[in-house]
C-alpha cells in the first residue's frame, strides 16, 4: 500500500500490486517513490487499484488501531561528533555553506509494529501531510511538515522549510540570526533555481506552529512560462539545502551520502514522496517517520550545519525532533 495525505484535504491511496517503471504514465494514477540520491531507474509505481478519500475519513478508518509498543535505543553521539567535526573542517576549508547529516534511533515492536505506526500517522492533520509505503513486512511511514512539489497545470507551489526550536522558545527563535540564516540559504537557493521558469512570488518568512515545535517558513509560487515535467522538476529542486548541501555538487553531494550511510540512515528518508493523480503532482520531503522491517525500527532526523552550529545545539535539536516523531505514535 502506498498513500500521501494532499494539503487540499484529500488523501490518495494506492493498493498494490505495483508495477514499476521509468516513465510517469499521461494518465492515471503513479506513486513516485525514490531514494535520497535519486538512483532508483524506475521510480513510477503505479497501483493495482486507486482511492481517494478524505484526510478525516482516512483517519477515522484507523481510529481503533491501537498505538504500538515500541521500545527505543536512545543513539551513540560518539559517531555523530565525529561525522560533525568532518562537517565543520570541509565548511571551514569553504566546501561547503551547509550540510545535514541523519542521526537514527533505533528500536523494536513488541509485536509486528507496522500497522499500528500506519494507523498513527494516518491520523495527524494538517499542517502536517501523513505518507506511507508498506510492502510484506517492512514499510516506511510519517508525517511531513515539508513540501517540496505540488504542480498543477502551469501553477507550481513549494517551500522553504529550515530552522527550529522548541515552542517555549518561539520568541527568541524569531530574532535568531543562526536559525535566520539557515532558513534563508533554503529560501534564497529555492528562488535561484525557479526565478527562470516563470513569475515567482515569494512571501514573507514566517513561522511554523507544529505544537512541541516551530521552524521557519517560507511559501513560494510560481506561474510557469511552459509545462515542466514533474520528474524533471524533481531533479532541479532535490535535495533543498533543508536537507541537502550547499552548495549542491557532485562532490558535496557524495560526502554527506557518506555520513548518511556511516550513520545508518534509512535509504528514502529526506526523499521527494509524491503521487501523480489525474493529471496533478504533489511530492513531499520524506521526514518526520519511522522505518520498519518485521519488528526492528528506524527513527532519522537530521539537523542543518553551518559554520555558526555548535554541537550540544544540533545534539538537543536532533532529540527534539525525534521526540516529535514519537509523539504521533501517541495519539
Amino acid at each position: 500500500m502506498a498513500w500521501l495525505a494532499r494539503r487540499d484535504g484529500s488523501v490518495v491511496i494506492g493498493h498494490g500490486p505495483f508495477a514499476a517503471t521509468a516513465v510517469m504514465p499521461a494518465a492515471g494514477t503513479a506513486f513516485y517513490l525514490q531514494d535520497f540520491a535519486l538512483r532508483d531507474a524506475q521510480p513510477w509505481k503505479i497501483p493495482a487499484a486507486v482511492e481517494v478519500t478524505s484526510s478525516h475519513e482516512f483517519a477515522a478508518r484507523h481510529a481503533a488501531v491501537p498505538p504500538p509498543c515500541c521500545h527505543w535505543q536512545p543513539p551513540d553521539g560518539g559517531p555523530f561528533a565525529g561525522v560533525f567535526h568532518e562537517v565543520m573542517a570541509a565548511i571551514q576549508s569553504g566546501l561547503f555553506e551547509k550540510t545535514v547529516p541523519v542521526v537514527t534511533e533505533t528500536g523494536c515492536g513488541d509485536a509486528a509494529p507496522g500497522a499500528a505506526i500506519i494507523a498513527a500517522m494516518a491520523r495527524q492533520a494538517a499542517p502536517l501531510c501523513s505518507f506511507g509505503w508498506s510492502e510484506g513486512a517492512a514499510g516506511f511511514a510519517g508525517a511531513t511538515p515539508e513540501l517540496l512539489i505540488s504542480l498543477d497545470g502551469l501553477h507550481l507551489e513549494t517551500m522553504a522549510l529550515a530552522g527550529t526550536a522548541r515552542c517555549d522558545d518561539r520568541e527568541v527563535f524569531a530574532v535568531d540570526e543562526k536559525e535566520i540564516r539557515e532558513h534563508e540559504y533554503v529560501a534564497q537557493t529555492l528562488v535561484a533555481k525557479l526565478t527562470d521558469l516563470g513569475c515567482l512570488e515569494r512571501q514573507p518568512r514566517d513561522i511554523l506552529d507544529l505544537g512541541s515545535i516551530v521552524h521557519f517558513l517560507t511559501r513560494l509560487r510560481l506561474d510557469l512560462t511552459q509545462a515542466q515535467s514533474p520528474a524533471a522538476l524533481v531533479k532541479r529542486l532535490h535535495p533543498t539545502p533543508a536537507l541537502g548541501p550547499l552548495p549542491r555538487t557532485a562532490e558535496t553531494l557524495a560526502m554527506l551520502l557518506d555520513w548518511r550511510a556511516r550513520l545508518g540512515c534509512p535509504a528514502e528518508f529526506g526523499a521527494p514522496f509524491g503521487v501523480w493523480h489525474h493529471g496533478r503532482f504533489d511530492a513531499v520531503v520524506a521526514i518526520r517517520g519511522i522505518w520498519w522491517h518485521d519488528r526492528e525500527l528506524v527513527l532519522p532526523a537530521g539537523c542543518g550545519i553551518i559554520e555558526a552550529s555548535r554541537l550540544v545545539n544540533e545534539w538537543r535539536e536532533l532529540r527534539l525532533k525525534r521526540e516529535a516523531v514519537k509523539r504521533c505514535l501517541e495519539c
